[in-house]
């Protein structure tokens, strides 16, 4: 049995987040592309009735950041001493006359009225 438009199918809504009833909103090969969910009507692509992948939690994220700061800090116990030598290569030269010559130019008066 072939799925006609306006339909009524089972999917997954993105906007309400469970599963819910949904018209067919357009076809593509025979296949549902497109659904309106019957409950926000909110349009979307049709999703097999598969929910969104989960996004990792706060607590998740961290654990994975502190794995990985530990993982850096062994790697970078071998490169320190490498890293400290060419730190103190890196003194850079400042033009202090470049600056006063820029503070010293005057500004013309900001205008007074309407424009």
């Amino acid at each position: 049995m072939s799925i006609r438009l306006g339909d009524t199918i089972d999917d997954f809504c993105v906007k309400c987040k469970r599963l819910t009833n949904h018209h067919v909103v357009s076809i593509v090969e025979d296949a549902a592309a497109k659904v309106r969910c019957c409950s926000c009507y909110h349009d979307h692509d049709y999703r097999h009735e598969q929910p969104e992948p989960k996004k990792p939690t706060k607590k998740q994220l961290e654990e994975q950041d502190r794995k990985t700061r530990v993982a850096g800090i062994d790697a970078d116990e071998d490169v320190g001493e490498e890293a400290d030598d060419d730190a103190e290569d890196d003194d850079v030269e400042v033009n202090e006359d470049a600056f006063a010559a820029e503070e010293e130019e005057e500004r013309p008066a900001p205008r007074r009225g309407r424009r």
